[in-house]
């Protein structure tokens, strides 16, 4: 549980946790072919983004930039939601102190304990200030954006902070970062990171402002334990097999209900498949909010599976759907990316760690249904930062250095942003025992370049969380279809006036 609690302190949406801004043209919607960063609907993301909360140019804003203090310079400062980035710079980054900042790393590279926890240092001495405001409700955002509009009038300057998927193109459309490029990495640098995280990380214009040490696509985390049980068999290719599509996953839920299980726990868990399979994105260029068919497809599925008993009634990151992934749960199975593996469904299942009914090493992963991706992280160099240098040696480490990329994996069996490393990885005996000995990196190696971020916009974060929100109360029989979908315009539009219902 210890990594869940570090996992939730800081935000939902990293569990929605991954990025994105002007994604993949209709032509490398997949991450292969033509590389060029153009967005999907480029008028619709520029009008997003004019919309948002910066209106300045980049130019303009950095034209007025007051000097960093002395003490500014001494500090690098960064902005974050949660432990995650923190743990990798920690445990991984070579001129991090860990002796001068009283940190100690496990034997499998994960972090270990700090007996302090005030002052953190780099080995030349600078201090590391981390700003850590949780995510829910957009305060992140909220923090973020209100010290970024007055960083050029400030002399305690922000040199780095971090963006996820679900609003990172709000940020790299605006005026308040700096390309990798001015940083200092090269095309050569990132040369072996996933081309999906590049897009990701890329504005409207195709220039690459942000990079991911990480790739998240998603499989279907389920239990070995149950799929004997009831499929008689818990080999990933069999279950693969009773799940590929949507009609079998439907049918394989009805098996599981016969037999006293639930095949997933709550309303949410299958919404990021439907959603990374949209045909549109949430906003169109007429600032309309497109309710995509796929979205309706799970709403119509998670009211059946609700009323049929097939899932067991809770909600993402309540209580009760961390019990259900635990050694007294009934729950078959959770999607889950690369990020929540790791560190949500394992901490949740180590509740009975080496007891004959604890479920360590007693889940695995398939494919499942459909390809998707859910969270990642990007690191995002501000403009007028005074750590330039720092910045950029963080960014080439943690997200081009290879070998440290693998000792990631190792120490955290996170699926790393190297091409070449994870598909090294995918074909040998590297293993998880948590996943009962099975090479997980093999099939999200498989995933991967499925990956499709053409569709994502600035205003996901906030429209998902209304969307599903808003459907929960039709689930639960709160209110009837139409008034679930009258409350969700509401919402979102009180989130964001400048957006309106189709037709309006």
């Amino acid at each position: 549980m210890t990594k869940l609690k570090r996992v939730l302190a800081g935000s939902l949406a990293v569990l929605m946790a991954g990025s994105a801004l002007a994604a993949c043209s209709k032509k490398d919607s997949g991450g292969n072919g033509d590389t060029s960063y153009k967005g999907f609907n480029e008028e619709a993301n520029k009008k997003a983004a004019e919309a948002g909360a910066f209106k300045p140019t980049k130019a303009e804003t950095q034209k007025q930039n007051t000097e960093g203090s002395e003490e500014s310079k001494k500090q690098i400062r960064i902005y974050t939601w949660n432990e995650e980035f923190k743990e990798r710079l920690r445990c991984y980054y070579p001129e991090y102190d860990k002796e001068a900042s009283e940190f100690e790393v496990n034997e499998d590279g994960s972090q270990g304990a700090r007996k302090v926890g005030e002052h953190e240092y780099l080995k030349d001495g600078t201090e590391i200030v981390w700003v850590t405001t949780p995510n829910t409700d957009n305060q992140y955002q909220n923090k973020l954006d209100e010290d970024l509009k007055n960083q050029a009038d400030s002399d305690m300057k922000i040199d780095m902070f971090l963006v996820e998927a679900d609003y990172a193109m709000k940020y790299l459309n605006g005026p308040y970062t700096m390309s990798v490029a001015e940083v200092g990495l090269t095309d050569s640098d990132t040369a072996d990171q996933y081309e999906y995280t590049k897009v990701a990380g890329s504005d409207a214009n195709g220039t690459l402002q942000a990079v991911s040490w990480q790739a998240t696509p998603g499989l279907f985390a389920y239990r070995r334990d149950i799929a004997k049980d009831v499929f008689g068999t818990d080999d990933p290719e069999k279950i693969q097999a009773e799940l590929a599509d949507w009609d079998k996953f439907n049918a394989a839920a009805a098996k599981l209900k016969e037999a006293g299980y639930f095949m997933l726990s709550g309303y949410d868990d299958s919404y990021r498949v439907f959603s990374n399979n949209v045909t549109y994105p949430w906003v169109n260029a007429n600032s309309e909010i497109v309710i995509d068919d796929n979205l309706l497809k799970w709403v119509d599925q998670t009211k059946e599976f609700t009323d049929k008993g097939y899932n067991n009634k809770t909600s993402l990151w309540a209580p009760e759907w961390n019990a259900d992934q635990g050694s007294k749960g009934k729950v078959f199975g959770f999607f889950y990316s690369t990020w929540g593996i790791d560190f949500t469904l394992a901490g949740n299942a180590e509740d009975n760690k080496g007891q004959k009914d604890g479920l360590y090493g007693k889940y695995a992963v398939c494919a499942g249904p459909q390809a998707y991706f859910w969270g990642g992280t990007w690191m995002v160099a501000s403009a007028g930062c005074d750590n330039k240098d720092k910045v950029a040696d963080i960014m080439k480490q943690l997200t081009c250095n290879k070998d440290i990329l693998l000792d990631i994996t190792k120490g955290t069996q996170d699926y790393t942003n190297t091409k070449s490393g994870m598909e090294e990885y995918a074909s040998t005996d590297f293993k998880s025992e948590f996943l009962g000995g099975q090479n997980h990196i093999a099939l999200f190696a498989e995933a991967a370049p499925k990956i499709d971020f053409s569709k994502v916009g600035p205003y996901d974060q906030g429209l998902n969380e209304s969307f599903q929100s808003a459907m929960k109360d039709y689930f639960t029989g709160k209110v009837d279809k139409d008034t679930a979908f009258d409350n969700f315009y509401k919402s979102a539009i009180e989130k964001y006036p400048e957006l309106k219902k189709p037709g309006k």
